[in-house]
């Protein structure tokens, strides 16, 4: 199909739903806006898939996240008669909406899938996949990128991200499905009720943050742990909770958190976008730094 014949199956199709069609006739008139979200499918990468939220093939949206979910199914069951695979997911819009369509897909598949219980930053995610033995984990994420996107990253058996020849298959997996109408997903309670999505969170949460406590390459002294100052920010993001409760468990008693990006935000309201490589986003940080006088 052409990008035309394509929105005008999303439009008509009972399979999708009314707040997608309605999206789409909002832009009923422009040509090119049309062309933009229909001309190709959003690729999928090395690392998962990256792209801005919206209806259409090259948008990602639950339909989107659906044939994703499937292709991953359909790589992981290949070879395998017992399937599992863990959830993680961030701030962003539509992350948890996201990950629970992914997580339906695989219990459709009879694929036993861990759900993180909110969000949860992406290291986290990569041991959950170890510490319950998963054969892959997935976290709705888009990283860096401004507000409008979202993204959907695959991680390994190891928790890493797959080497090529593996990533190579997944993608040949999805490509592989050419209908998304074809694609059937299970009620979320049911597959709760049925013991094929269970919801995770502080167990996982204590065995990291334990886990992380035997990685400190020297041992802190009392003394420094009491006098050292220092700030942190989530920047609107999954580290708030995890990043103080590690920082506590080791013994820094002198944290003090950036009030205005602390709170998970979709908007990343106080910065163009929260990429940490930019020093922009820790102005509220630095200038809360010399105000208390801290270290780091």
């Amino acid at each position: 199909m052409n990008y035309v014949e394509r929105y005008n199956n999303w439009l008509n199709n009972p399979y999708f739903d009314e707040d997608t069609k309605s999206e789409l006739l909002s832009i009923s008139g422009n040509k090119k806006e049309i062309e933009d979200r229909f001309y190709r499918d959003l690729e999928f990468g090395t690392g998962g898939l990256r792209g801005i939220i919206g209806a259409g093939t090259n948008r990602i949206n639950r339909y989107v996240i659906r044939k994703t979910s499937q292709g991953l199914a359909n790589f992981l069951t290949k070879n395998n008669k017992t399937v599992s695979i863990v959830i993680a997911y961030d701030s962003r819009h539509k992350s948890r909406e996201f990950a629970q369509e992914s997580a339906c897909v695989f219990a459709q598949n009879n694929i036993k899938t861990y759900l993180f219980d909110e969000l949860r930053p992406t290291p986290e995610l990569s041991y959950a996949v170890r510490y319950l033995n998963c054969d892959a984990g997935i976290v709705i994420t888009a990283s860096h990128n401004p507000k409008e996107y979202n993204g959907y990253k695959v991680y390994g058996k190891d928790g890493g991200q797959l080497p090529l020849d593996l990533s190579n298959a997944l993608l040949e997996e999805v490509n592989s499905i050419e209908d998304i109408t074809s694609i059937s997903t299970m009620d979320f309670d049911m597959a709760l009720s049925k013991g094929l999505i269970k919801i995770i969170g502080a167990e996982i949460d204590h065995a990291y943050i334990s886990y992380l406590k035997t990685l400190s390459v020297t041992k802190l002294d009392s003394a420094f742990l009491d006098s050292c100052r220092l700030i942190y920010t989530p920047i609107h993001g999954a580290g708030n909770k995890p990043v103080r409760a590690i920082l506590k468990e080791v013994g820094f008693n002198n944290v003090y958190i950036v009030p205005e990006q602390e709170k998970p935000d979709s908007n990343f309201s106080t910065v163009k976008y929260p990429n940490p490589e930019d020093r922009a986003v820790f102005e509220l940080a630095i200038q809360m730094a010399k105000e208390k006088d801290v270290e780091l």
